[in-house]
């Protein structure tokens, strides 16, 4: 599992556990996977969509922000729309 946070200026947005976290990219759209190697990287304008436990998907609009990934902790700052 990959353990999830996403942080708005305002507020905690998202913070937990999920399976993978599709991410729009600056190059284009991209997926973080358990054990996937260390990033980061600039985030466009977009949907950012995270995939529960239990396969619920989740999504939550940006108009941009970075991602870090590093020993499957996923960090995601970005303003929302």
């Amino acid at each position: 599992m990959l353990k999830l946070k996403i942080v708005s200026p305002e507020r905690i947005e998202f913070e937990g556990e999920v399976k993978s976290v599709l991410v729009p990219g600056t190059m284009g759209q991209f997926e973080i996977l358990v054990n996937h190697a260390p990033i980061i990287s600039t985030l466009e304008k977009g949907k950012v969509i995270y995939v529960l436990e239990g396969g619920e998907k989740k999504s939550i609009d940006i108009i941009g922000g970075f991602v870090e990934v590093q020993k499957n902790v996923v960090s995601v700052c970005a303003e929302l729309i």
